[in-house]
């Protein structure tokens, strides 16, 4: 194909994707900017105009093994020749069976059962509705509401929503009509600071006065994501189960984005030694290879539900179980259990460090701290996507930010070579972002 003919294809595929798709976030009316994709292949990404991408984003923190893995790939072709799909109503097959042995064997010890359901946000209405139905079935319906905390977020459906941030979570338009839930101060303790009595005491407050109508907690463990890329003290995690058990409060621990690795324990909870009630777990559960969640939770909780008056639990997502993706999570689980994560994590988090605190000296950034493998510039006053996105795609790299945050959380697989080049390009970008801001004030 001629350069022509490829840069013609190129921009008929945006055109006709502005005029017939709807974005996440995006408007119908000023559609923001979209890059064809060829090809992907470890943590690069190459669209359909033969431009290479670093990819920063492991497409929303998933892709941790990188795209195009040989194993992963092996699964899936091999599952789909017997079957792609069945119900999870009166069936059971083996890729379900094995995968939750693998995440009962991986996660804090305790959780027994595991609920396969079909996106992030969905693993966390099960949860929630877990802790409602638990509470109902122990005869205290009047146990009905959560507490959340501030800076949090949960997913965009809508018992999801209403635990978010109920101002910077996205969805404060949705205010009037969702659930009102109770909220707490965001931890202000950081990750490495020592913590004192002072940085759990609105939360204690909250809880000790609420305790009578709280079904449960839910967090996001050590890391809030979405909310403002905060990292708090483990510390902070372990009050608030001593609190819960006080209380006698659930705890939902949402591990949707931390889990399997991405803080440098295979999940997040790990850092305090705690187990939550209920465990919500999705994005990377597959490697970013297809949509699918999962649920754990306690025999306390299992047992408490199907005790009650109705001795079911009431939810079965048609997709439940999928055994394509639970054969793909299955293997995602098996390369994870080498090990090679541990030291892959290591090495991202010394090349982060290095390459990324020297930008704490530029005019307009605010701070920058890593965890993991993830990365975080923090600047003085927010971006606007439609304007810097395609900064980033000339320089080579995907990056994707949110309000003041210009994050990256990339594949694991990512070499030194290319991780340098990623920080280096985003340092670029980000000096000019915040020119930018200066002139335009």
């Amino acid at each position: 194909m001629s350069d022509s003919s490829a840069s013609n294809d190129y921009q008929a595929i945006i055109d006709k994707d502005q005029s017939l798709l709807w974005h996440p976030y995006s408007s119908a009316l000023e559609p923001s900017p979209v890059y064809p994709v060829g090809y992907a292949k470890g943590a690069k990404i190459t669209l359909k105009d033969g431009r290479e991408l670093i990819d920063g984003m492991s497409s929303w923190w998933s892709v941790i093994h990188g795209y195009n893995h040989p194993e992963l790939n092996e699964a899936a072709k091999s599952q789909i020749d017997d079957f792609a799909h069945v119900m999870f109503g009166g069936f059971t097959h083996e890729p379900a069976v094995k995968l939750a042995e693998k995440l009962i064997n991986f996660s804090p010890e305790g959780l027994t059962k595991v609920f396969l359901c079909d996106s992030g946000s969905v693993s966390v209405e099960v949860a929630m509705k877990m802790s409602l139905q638990y509470w109902r079935s122990q005869g205290k319906p009047q146990k009905h509401r959560l507490l959340s905390l501030r800076k949090g977020y949960h997913g965009d459906t809508f018992a999801a929503m209403s635990v978010c941030d109920p101002e910077t979570g996205m969805h404060h338009i949705f205010a009037d009509v969702l659930n009102k839930q109770i909220f707490s101060d965001s931890p202000t303790v950081g990750f490495d600071e020592a913590f004192t009595e002072d940085h759990i005491r609105d939360f204690k407050q909250q809880i000790e006065t609420h305790a009578h109508e709280l079904s449960a907690v839910i967090l996001e463990p050590i890391v809030q994501g979405t909310g403002g890329m905060n990292f708090y003290s483990p510390q902070f995690l372990q009050a608030v189960r001593t609190l819960c058990d006080q209380h006698d409060v659930l705890l939902i621990a949402d591990e949707i984005a931390t889990g399997f690795a991405r803080t440098g324990k295979m999940f997040a909870c790990e850092h305090a030694d705690v187990t939550p009630d209920i465990l919500c777990l999705g994005k990377s559960l597959t490697g970013g290879y297809m949509t699918l969640a999962a649920t754990l939770c306690t025999d306390k909780v299992a047992f408490g539900i199907c005790s009650g008056e109705v001795p079911v639990f009431m939810h079965g997502p048609t997709f439940m179980a999928n055994p394509l993706a639970c054969a793909v999570a299955l293997k995602n689980c098996e390369i994870l259990e080498r090990g090679e994560w541990k030291q892959q994590i290591q090495h991202i988090n010394s090349i982060m460090k290095q390459e990324l605190t020297p930008f704490e000296t530029i005019d307009g950034v605010r701070d920058v701290r890593t965890l993991g493998a993830i990365g975080v510039v923090e600047l003085e006053e927010p971006v606007t996507l439609h304007e810097v996105q395609d900064w980033f795609v000339s320089e080579g790299i995907w990056v994707r930010p949110f309000g003041r945050l210009v994050y990256i959380m990339p594949p694991f697989v990512i070499s030194p070579e290319d991780l340098s080049v990623l920080c280096q390009k985003l340092g670029k970008v980000v000096e000019k972002i915040c020119a930018h801001q200066t002139t335009k004030r």
